[in-house]
């Protein structure tokens, strides 16, 4: 067991966490229905004859003088973003992460499913435009990758699926400093003095006892105006106010409540208006082709190596060990799932490449590989559970 103390201790632990965790991917579950189709649909769209409409709506409408997907990856998901940190919070204050010793494997997997596929991208890729986009392949999406373990039946022990919504936290808390560090543009003081503010007066009402959530929309909304004015991107304003909120029966409804939110329509409108790849407008020649064989063999390959070398390596130093009833063939699907990247992976490639057929190939390569990905996991898992 990942745990120390008492038998009763170790028990009552892992059962909060398991229910817990069970909550959650109940509504991932149906997420990742909802992003799949989201995505057929702006693939179809996109390449049928009425392709010219998905790019004036969604590319081309101006509102308060900004595109539509502006509003979407920049806006929208910013709620997105305060949903993870929220989780963040819980994962620390009472899941998972509050243990060092529970999270000590789910977290070395992570950083291992970080480190080889940026690793394996950066080999493939020699060109200094190409090599913005090692970070693409990083990135689990939780919710396509519990939609396949589903289906992948009931024999899976509940630990595993414990793992893999840590290995997932512990992959936003990665992209969210990549993003913050390599993907932000010039910082700019006047900007930085809003969001800095901002967070001051969140401090300070939470200093006053404030609990009501809804107070906390003032400096959320500056913080996301300062950080957009800074040159940071503004969508990690969402995750700062999921850590600087109260801890209060007010906040879980809110989590609750905007995990429906995120989970069945902010997610697949973000699908609808970045899945729509032109397909003719995506080239594979030249360094395009080294974006899109790095994507797919970071993502098919590197993810489930780097998963399974970082769990032996802890394993075999003692730092953690395998949760009960959790064998490394199921570690293995676990790594397979990890190479599932779709949502943070196609935020990551707009923040990438402003190049529109770079752009293109990236996110065709997150298509493939993320669909390989699921396939490959899914026949493992079945042969796993049909041999179980």
């Amino acid at each position: 067991m990942l745990v120390l103390g008492t038998p009763d201790v170790r028990q009552s632990l892992l059962i909060r966490i398991l229910l817990s965790v069970e909550s959650f991917l109940r509504i991932e579950k149906a997420a990742g229905v909802a992003l799949l189709a989201a995505t057929a649909i702006a693939l179809a769209w996109a390449n049928s004859r009425w392709h010219d409409s998905y790019e004036t709506l969604w590319h081309g409408r101006v509102v308060a003088s900004q595109t539509l997907d502006f509003w979407i990856n920049d806006g929208l998901m910013t709620l997105f973003f305060l949903v993870v940190g929220l989780e963040i919070r819980h994962e620390f204050v009472e899941g998972a992460l509050s243990n060092p010793r529970i999270a000590a494997l789910p977290v070395l997997m992570a950083a291992g499913g970080v480190a080889v596929p940026a690793l394996v991208y950066l080999a493939l890729n020699s060109d200094a435009v190409s090599r913005r986009g090692w970070a693409v392949p990083t990135a689990t999406d939780i919710a396509f990758a519990v939609g396949v373990l589903s289906l992948v039946g009931k024999r899976v022990p509940p630990a595993l699926r414990m793992l893999l919504l840590t290995l997932a936290i512990v992959d936003d808390i990665v992209a969210i400093l990549i993003i913050a560090t390599f993907y932000s543009g010039g910082i700019a003081i006047s900007g930085i003095a809003v969001a800095g503010g901002a967070i001051v007066l969140a401090g300070l009402m939470r200093r006053l006892a404030i609990r009501q959530v809804i107070a906390y929309a003032l400096p959320g909304v500056l913080l996301w105006f300062g950080m957009q004015r800074a040159g940071i991107h503004p969508t990690l304003a969402g995750v700062a106010m999921g850590l600087l909120l109260p801890v209060t029966d007010s906040s879980s409804r809110l989590s609750r409540s905007l995990h429906l939110l995120v989970a069945y329509v902010i997610m697949p409108l973000f699908a609808l208006a970045n899945a729509g790849v032109t397909l003719q407008g995506a080239s594979f020649h030249g360094v395009h082709a080294g974006v899109t064989l790095g994507i797919v063999c970071a993502l098919v390959l590197g993810k489930p190596t780097g998963i399974l070398l970082a769990a032996a390596a802890a394993v075999r130093s003692g730092v953690a060990s395998l949760p009960q009833d959790v064998k490394w063939p199921h570690l293995a699907l676990l790594g397979c799932l990890g190479g599932i990247g779709f949502t943070m992976s196609l935020f990551i490639a707009n923040l990438a490449f402003p190049d529109p057929a770079l752009l293109a190939g990236s996110k065709c390569a997150v298509l493939l590989a993320s669909m390989l990905a699921a396939v490959v996991s899914l026949v493992a898992g079945r042969l796993m559970a049909s041999r179980a």
